[in-house]
C-alpha cells in the first residue's frame, strides 16, 4: 500500500502547504526570502556593473534557480493529484520561473514575485495580535498585489525596449517610471515605446490601469477605513487585541471585554 511513502508525502505537503509546524513556516519564509533576493537581482543587474559582480550575481540567481526547481519537483512528488497540481495556477508559474531555457533571451525572474501570493496565505497561521490583524492583512495583500503588477510590468517592458531603446529604458528605474505613469493614465508622453512588444504591453498597461487597478485602490480604502472602526483594546483575560468597535465579549476566549469610553470630536 506503500504506506511510508504516501506518510512523507501528506507530511510534505502539510509544511509546504500549510506550514501548521515551525520546519513548515522557516521553509516557507526561506522560499520567500529567496523570491525577494531574485527580484532584486533582476533589478541590479540593468545597471552597469563591474564584471565579477555580474559573474557573481549569475550564479547566485543560477542557485536560487536550482533550489525552486528541487521545490518544484519537491511539490509535484509530493502532490495526491500530480496531473491536477501541473494545471493550478500556481504551479504554472512555477514552472515557467524556473525553466527560463523554454522562453529563449526574455528573462522569467519577474514571474517569480507572483509566487509571493503563494506565501501571503501563509499569514492567517500567525498570532494576529504580532501582526496587523485580520483588516491590515488584507491591506498588505492589496499593496503587494499592485507592486507586483507595477514590478511585472516594469520588468516586461523594460525587457522588450531596452534592446531597441537603451538610451530611454536604460535601467529598471526608467521602465518603472514609464508603466506607473501608463497605468495611472497621466500619460505624461515624453516615453513611448517603439517595437510590437512593447506597445502591446502599453495597451495591456492601460488596460489594467483603468479596470484593476481601481477596484484594488478601493478596497484598499475600504480596509483602511474599516481598520478605523477597530479600536485597540486588549482583552484582560488573554490580552487579545484588535476587537471590533462594537464587540462586548473577547472573540478568542468569551471574556467580558472593557467597557470603551467613546471619544467626542468638537
Amino acid at each position: 500500500m506503500g504506506g511510508p511513502v504516501e506518510s512523507l508525502k501528506l507530511r510534505i505537503r502539510s509544511e509546504l502547504e500549510e506550514a501548521e509546524t515551525k520546519l513548515g513556516l522557516g521553509v516557507n519564509i526561506a522560499i520567500a526570502t529567496l523570491i525577494l533576493i531574485s527580484a532584486g537581482l533582476f533589478i541590479v543587474e540593468t545597471y552597469p556593473l563591474p564584471t565579477t559582480v555580474g559573474v557573481a550575481l549569475t550564479y547566485l540567481d543560477w542557485l536560487i534557480l536550482a533550489i525552486f526547481m528541487v521545490e518544484y519537483g519537491v511539490r509535484l512528488w509530493a502532490a495526491e493529484r500530480p496531473l491536477r497540481y501541473i494545471v493550478n495556477p500556481y504551479a504554472i508559474v512555477d514552472l515557467v520561473a524556473i525553466l527560463p531555457i523554454l522562453v529563449g533571451f526574455f528573462d522569467m525572474r519577474l514571474l517569480r514575485l507572483i509566487r509571493w501570493l503563494r506565501v501571503l496565505k501563509l499569514a492567517r497561521f500567525l498570532e494576529e495580535e504580532r501582526w496587523l490583524g485580520r483588516e491590515g492583512l488584507i491591506i498588505a495583500r492589496i499593496v503587494f498585489t499592485l507592486v507586483s503588477i507595477i514590478f511585472i510590468y516594469s520588468g516586461a517592458i523594460y525587457q522588450v525596449e531596452h534592446p531597441v531603446k537603451p538610451n530611454v529604458f536604460g535601467t529598471f528605474l526608467d521602465a518603472m517610471y514609464f508603466a506607473v505613469v501608463t497605468m495611472t493614465t497621466v500619460g505624461y508622453g515624453d516615453v513611448t515605446p517603439v517595437s510590437d512588444a512593447g506597445r502591446t504591453l502599453t495597451v495591456m498597461m492601460i488596460l489594467t490601469g483603468i479596470t484593476l487597478i481601481p477596484t484594488q485602490v478601493g478596497s484598499l480604502i475600504q480596509n483602511i477605513n474599516r481598520i478605523q472602526t477597530v479600536n485597540a483594546m486588549r482583552c484582560e483575560h488573554c490580552g487579545l487585541s484588535g476587537h471590533e468597535s462594537d464587540a462586548v465579549y473577547c472573540r478568542r476566549c468569551g471574556a467580558k471585554l472593557p467597557e470603551v469610553q467613546s471619544t467626542s470630536t468638537t
